[in-house]
């Protein structure tokens, strides 16, 4: 489905329970990924909850409308919230998602019923440990200039962000799966201009470290222990400066636990959801 917000045009998709509490879910990756892989992980959650999935303008099969900034993001995740009538929101957000997903917890308190965090960042000062571990892979294709040039917003086409994602997919799973990564490679809306505003601009700025400590709805923090983009140190970071919060390391998986340990990871966000009390108005 459609809907113009904040005039731009934007891609959303609601699955599951229309009687159940709302899950909004924030992708990553701006101008690289899209809600599919989430609506592909958490659709099971569709039995109790309401889930909520939109591509985020700029990104996926929304419309490259800008400004491609945090603050036009989070307004466009809260105008889609009251354009769907629902008064606060259970929201999830992973990698560059969870960015959005913090600011949108900080702008918009009262709207928040609860906070899922899946392998992001309150900053961006453990950039470095990244760089170190994707030169240390040995894989073709990367090397510092490329990285430097992708992590500061500086591609050039559609064609070698593609050419950059391909050398650097290797990294994300503890099990790379050559056939399933060069699909998903291939099915991707690349917006290098998305990706080079968010990169060379939003996250240059990034650092929200010192607010932790104002969120007050309760926060689940996962991680995969082998995460190379968004380090253990980044959700160490989020644990020690959110209150109300419940961490949880993945200890088989890279980047994305939610699908390399998929049973675990729902079982986990289904726990974290009926202790806060997301399933107290069901009989």
């Amino acid at each position: 489905m459609y809907v113009k917000l904040n005039g731009c045009k934007i891609y959303y998709e609601i699955h599951g329970n229309k009687e159940g509490e709302t899950i909004f879910f924030i992708h990553g990756g701006p101008g690289m990924s899209d809600c599919r892989g989430d609506v592909h992980a958490f659709q099971k959650l569709g039995d109790i909850y309401q889930l909520v999935f939109l591509d985020n303008r700029g990104s996926g099969r929304s419309e490259t409308v800008p400004p491609y900034t945090h603050e036009q993001w989070v307004d466009d995740i809260d105008a889609l919230r009251s354009h769907l009538g629902v008064e606060k929101i259970h929201i999830l957000g992973g990698s560059y998602g969870g960015y959005l997903t913090l600011e949108y917890v900080l702008r918009y308190p009262s709207k928040v019923k609860s906070v899922i965090l899946r392998d992001t960042a309150a900053s961006s000062k453990y950039n470095y440990i990244s760089e170190e571990k994707a030169l240390k892979s040995n894989l073709p294709g990367i090397n510092k200039e490329m990285l430097d040039r992708l992590f500061n917003g500086q591609v050039r086409s559609n064609e070698e962000f593609k050419e950059m994602i391909k050398a650097i997919l290797p990294l994300y799973t503890v099990e790379f799966d050559e056939k399933a990564a060069e699909e998903k490679l291939n099915n991707i809306f690349f917006r290098y201009e998305t990706h080079n505003y968010a990169f060379r601009v939003n996250k240059q700025h990034y650092d929200i470290t010192d607010r932790l400590k104002e969120i007050e709805a309760p926060v689940l923090i996962t991680v995969g222990i082998h995460d190379w983009v968004t380090p253990v140190e980044c959700s160490d970071e989020l644990a020690a400066g959110i209150k109300n919060n419940t961490y949880i390391k993945f200890e088989n998986s890279g980047h994305s636990p939610h699908v390399e340990e998929n049973d675990k990871y729902l079982k986990l966000v289904r726990k974290f959801l009926n202790e806060n009390g997301a399933l107290s108005h069901i009989k």
